[in-house]
């Protein structure tokens, strides 16, 4: 692994929450990376939001704390090129000691579903659409979203909802050029740049690939770069589920194909309904998404987002080209049929949130389910919703959703039990934290009146 000698070498691991944990290395070190990796406790991946260790993941004390390898994902580093002084960084997976896959690294729960979908003849074709919020730089220090002021020449702030707006990404042209040559230079490709519903809030969408473990690798380097880049003009970024209560959230859609071993999408039959296995696929996410919201929506900040009347859906359904729905089958060439699942936000791992949309359709195929009908229409509308299109109600609580994960057998088998408990055992550390500490607004109303 050859590497620019003054550059030292960032190597990082993802841990359950999406957070990287890794070392840095001294320059030099490429080609050791590449043989040995590196070796970081295996607890680190179960370490709660704060970094600190969850005593009842079982991967701390009866283990003694064990190390693991990290080994590169990829041959080569690649640049990151909006820090000073310049670095490499590399991407990682974590293995036990005996050279298995360990099964509470997110890349490695991703990778045991897909090798699932392999040894039946089938091969998943994912894309992710991110979207984040692009803050004044000052937001990092007062932990608070305040808008940019946009660099067009007028001081013009970004303070009102201008979805799709032209004028807002010439004023930010600077940054998002640097963004798309970032990307260029980790092998990111990326597609559209879209003004979205919140003032600063934009999305850009990643290429699709038939590697779900390259994509979703992208999206954690992608994560990356934005923040840093942000950083490098005066800004902060934010991939937060709901920064500002009163506008829309941050949103990661996964959109996913199924070829056969001939490159056919085997989700197309020639209809315009799609193949009995599409419909089999939504039974299965329809059936697991009330078990899967802890992945989808992993943090406290996660079920602000699901609002009525907002983009976020609430309940377990689907349609064809209908963007109120959880599950949308899109307008699209029947080649291209695919599925397009709209509830994970932006805060959640990449890496999980693929491996559960996958398990879930996995189920569905497996167990041959047949999925209610087509929501048609506004899925939020309960005068009008037709009878029978939808499946399990979606927790709409941190509480519910630990409790869901925790006693779904299907997660169970398709993700593992090792990442099971190391997954539950976390979140339920987190929200034990949470409870404890109390908020501004209790202050604000009760100290003083009581």
């Amino acid at each position: 692994m050859a590497v620019e000698k003054e550059n030292e070498i960032d190597v990082f691991v993802t841990d359950l929450n999406g957070n990287l944990r890794g070392k840095r290395l001294p320059a030099g070190s490429g080609d050791k990376l590449a043989v040995d990796g590196v070796k970081m406790p295996r607890s680190v991946l179960g370490v709660d939001f704060w970094g600190s260790d969850v005593i009842d993941n079982g991967l701390v004390f009866e283990t003694g704390d064990s190390d693991g390898i990290c080994l590169p994902v990829t041959d080569q580093p690649v640049p990151a090129p909006w820090l000073e002084p310049p670095r490499q960084q590399v991407l990682a997976t974590m293995f036990n000691a005996d050279s298995t896959p360990f099964l509470a690294d997110p890349r490695q729960v991703l990778n045991h579903v897909v090798a699932q979908y392999h040894a039946r003849g089938m091969y998943p074709v994912v894309a992710l659409e991110l979207e984040f919020y692009l803050l004044d730089g000052s937001s990092e220090t007062t932990q608070r979203p305040k808008p940019p002021v946009l660099t067009d020449g007028h001081g013009r702030q970004v303070s009102e909802i201008d979805g799709y707006s032209m004028d807002e990404l010439d004023a930010l042209a600077p940054f998002f050029a640097e963004v798309r040559e970032a990307c260029k230079q980790q092998g990111i490709s990326t597609q559209t740049i879209i003004s979205e519903f919140g003032p600063g809030q934009y999305e850009i969408d990643l290429e699709h690939g038939d590697d779900p473990l390259r994509v979703a690798d992208h999206a954690v380097m992608f994560k990356r770069l934005v923040k840093g880049v942000a950083r490098k003009h005066g800004h902060a970024a934010t991939f937060m589920a709901k920064p500002y209560t009163e506008h829309s959230g941050n949103g990661m859609h996964v959109h996913f194909s199924l070829l056969d071993g001939d490159g056919s999408n085997v989700f197309d039959d020639g209809s315009d309904h799609g193949s009995g296995l599409l419909q089999q696929a939504i039974a299965g996410l329809i059936d697991t998404m009330a078990d899967s919201m802890l992945i989808l929506a992993p943090h406290q900040n996660s079920y602000r987002r699901f609002m009525p009347g907002s983009h976020a859906p609430t309940l377990a359904c689907w349609g064809y080209e209908n963007r109120t729905v959880a599950i949308r089958v899109p307008d699209s060439p029947h080649a291209a049929r695919r599925i397009e699942h709209r509830v994970a936000g932006a805060d959640a791992n990449p890496y999980l949130a693929l491996a559960t949309v996958l398990e879930g359709a996995l189920h569905g195929i497996d167990n041959k389910l047949q999925p209610p009908a087509a929501t048609e229409g506004d899925a939020n509308d309960l005068d009008n919703r037709q009878p029978g299109t939808t499946g399990p109600a979606l927790p709409r609580n941190w509480t519910d959703a630990i409790h869901n994960f925790t006693n779904c057998s299907v997660h169970v088998n398709y993700l593992g039990d090792t990442f099971v408990k190391v997954f539950s055992a976390v979140k339920q550390q987190e929200f034990e934290k949470m409870q404890r500490w109390i908020p501004d607004i209790e202050y604000d109303t009760y100290l003083g009146q009581l």
